[in-house]
């Protein structure tokens, strides 16, 4: 179905307002058709504008867009750990995933997802996590079957969705080796003579 389709990949860097036009429709469609990265109504157009133009301000996150034929049809997001959480320094987020629905059935999601990851690696994480409901199998597969993520975790009251609770899902996927441990002295293995 990519077929004659012109997609591009890109970081934005800066947002027009046919790009904001261009985002806000395509996620207001995504939420609507069940797609949405956290909302379950779409919010105000001046809410999504101050949102997208928000994003574009925090230095931790990484706005990747895919273009169908010239216009923002899909985005992603990579976050970085926060500059005080030494301890998970070594680990980003793949976090709001969202395609329109006039623009599935072209891999985008998978081509987003790779982008994340390249950008991710490039900036030397060795972890990359995200989540996602358990309701969203094509996501699930996704993240599981063609990108190699891992499963490790269930919350069964991960969202509140329509007055219920929904299961989510949480995914890892190493991107380089990892340090091998130190062991001090009063850990060597003992002689066995």
């Amino acid at each position: 179905m990519t077929e004659g389709a012109d997609i591009v990949i890109e970081p934005l860097e800066g947002v027009s307002d046919e790009d904001l036009e261009d985002l806000c429709d395509a996620a207001e469609s995504a939420i609507l058709n069940g797609g949405g990265f956290g909302w379950l109504r779409p919010p105000p157009r001046a809410v999504f504008g101050r949102y997208f133009r928000g994003v574009m301000l925090v230095p931790e996150r990484h706005l990747f867009v895919a273009r169908l034929n010239g216009r923002i049809a899909a985005a992603i997001q990579l976050q970085e750990p926060p500059r005080n959480n030494e301890a998970q320094a070594h680990m980003a987020t793949l976090t709001t995933l969202f395609v329109a629905p006039w623009a599935r059935g072209h891999n985008i999601s998978a081509q987003l997802a790779t982008a994340v990851e390249k950008r991710a690696t490039d900036l030397g994480y060795l972890i990359l996590q995200l989540d996602v409901r358990a309701t969203q199998t094509a996501a699930i597969h996704l993240y599981e079957e063609t990108l190699g993520f891992t499963r490790w975790g269930t919350n069964p009251n991960y969202a509140f969705v329509d007055g219920e609770m929904v299961a989510g899902h949480y995914f890892t996927k190493q991107l380089r080796p990892l340090p091998r441990k130190r062991r001090d002295k009063k850990d060597k293995p003992r002689d066995r003579k």
